[in-house]
C-alpha cells in the first residue's frame, strides 16, 4: 500500500483548497492510503531553530520522510504560492543537508474560482522542488476551476465533471509516486 501526504498551502478555515484535497479519498481505487500533514502550527522558520528544531518542524519533516510521496494543492496568493507553504517548505529542506524532500516525489494542483488561477503558484512550486530534487510529476497540469456547489458535502464531488477532473489528477498522482517508488526499490 503507498501512504501519500498531501499539504494544502492554505491555513483558511474555508479552504477551497483543503475541500479539493479531502475528497482524494474517495477518487480512487488504488491501493494508497492518504495522510494529511498541517502546516498551520509551525513557527516562521529563521535559521536560528537549525541547532533545536522545533517538535513541530520535527513531526512535520518525519510524515514527509514516511510518505511514499506527497501531493500539494495550493492556492495563489498576488501571484506566487501562499507564505505559510513557503514557509513549510522551508522547515523540511533545513537545516542545510537535512532535506526530507530530496529524491520524493510530488504531485501539485490547486483550486480557485478561475480557470487558470494558480498556474504562477504552481510555476514557482515546481522552481522550489526543482531545486530541491524532488521529481515533480509535469502532467496533467491541474489548475481547477472550483464551484461551491459541487463540494457541499465534505469528502466528496457532485459534479460529474469535476469528479472525472480530479480523479485523472489523482489516479496520476498515484502512478507518479508507485512508479518513483518502485524505481527506488530496484536501485
Amino acid at each position: 500500500m503507498l501512504h501519500i501526504g498531501v499539504i494544502v498551502g492554505s491555513i483558511a478555515t474555508e479552504s477551497i483548497n483543503k475541500k479539493v484535497a479531502l475528497t482524494f479519498p474517495s477518487l480512487t481505487t488504488a491501493d494508497v492510503e492518504f495522510e494529511f500533514i498541517d502546516i498551520s502550527q509551525l513557527p516562521l522558520y529563521s535559521y536560528d531553530y537549525d541547532a533545536d528544531y522545533p517538535e513541530v518542524a520535527l513531526e512535520f519533516k518525519r510524515k514527509i520522510a514516511e510518505s511514499d510521496g506527497i501531493i500539494i494543492v495550493t492556492p495563489e496568493y498576488s501571484r506566487s504560492l501562499p507564505g505559510v507553504l513557503k514557509n513549510a517548505m522551508d522547515w523540511a529542506a533545513r537545516p542545510w543537508g537535512h532535506s526530507v524532500w530530496n529524491g520524493k516525489p510530488v504531485a501539485i494542483m490547486g483550486a480557485s474560482g478561475g480557470a487558470i488561477g494558480t498556474a504562477a503558484a504552481q510555476q514557482h512550486l515546481r522552481a522550489i522542488l526543482g531545486h530541491y530534487n524532488a521529481p515533480t510529476m509535469g502532467q496533467p497540469e491541474m489548475f481547477f476551476r472550483f464551484t461551491p456547489d459541487a463540494f457541499q458535502v465534505p469528502g466528496e464531488v457532485t459534479d460529474e465533471g469535476s469528479r472525472q477532473l480530479l480523479t485523472q489528477f489523482v489516479d496520476a498522482a498515484v502512478a507518479h509516486v508507485d512508479l518513483h517508488v518502485k524505481a527506488h526499490a530496484q536501485s
